[in-house]
């Protein structure tokens, strides 16, 4: 859902499988790691392919919620935290990964909880881009990020007919 005067990036399945590859061929140099901790829900699905790609077994969570059911931002509120063996060494050797850094505030969350450990988005815009270590794709801030989890297969209209373009 976009708003005046955004533009939308649909991303498909596919890409999104090839851009979280990509970043764990990035990643595979960085590491060890000896845990992912996903930021939900977003960085769900990549931190699934790149614990695969990387042998990384241990997986944790930390979930944050900032968007409205209207795709809004609102404010910050930690559901959970992070548990377990992740939490300790100030986050030394651990993965922390996420879909998108947008405007830093979940990012600067998360980074506080764990300061040492290594941060990876799959996609970062301007504002947030400075607090990740390792990103793939850069999108203007401008940009609403339509992931395939947000999209459904339906009928399009040619253009002549009055279909998008």
């Amino acid at each position: 859902m976009t708003g005046a005067g955004e533009r939308s990036f649909p991303v498909s399945w596919e890409q999104f499988h090839r851009d979280c590859r990509a970043l764990a061929w990035r990643l595979a140099g960085k590491g060890p790691f000896r845990g992912i901790v996903s930021i939900a829900r977003g960085g769900l699905v990549p931190a699934a392919i790149i614990s695969r790609e990387l042998d990384v077994r241990l997986i944790e969570t930390v979930c944050i919620s900032s968007y409205s059911h209207k795709n809004e931002q609102g404010d910050l509120v930690l559901l959970k935290e992070v548990t377990g063996e992740l939490r300790g060494a100030s986050g030394k050797g651990v993965l922390i990964v996420d879909d998108l850094v947008d405007t830093g505030r979940t990012a600067r969350e998360v980074r506080a909880m764990l300061p040492d450990a290594h941060f990876a988005t799959v996609y970062a815009k301007p504002l947030g881009r400075p607090l990740v270590d390792t990103y793939i794709t850069e999108v203007s801030q401008d940009t609403w990020i339509n992931f395939p989890w947000d999209l459904a297969l339906q009928f399009s209209p040619p253009i002549r007919e009055g279909g998008a373009s």
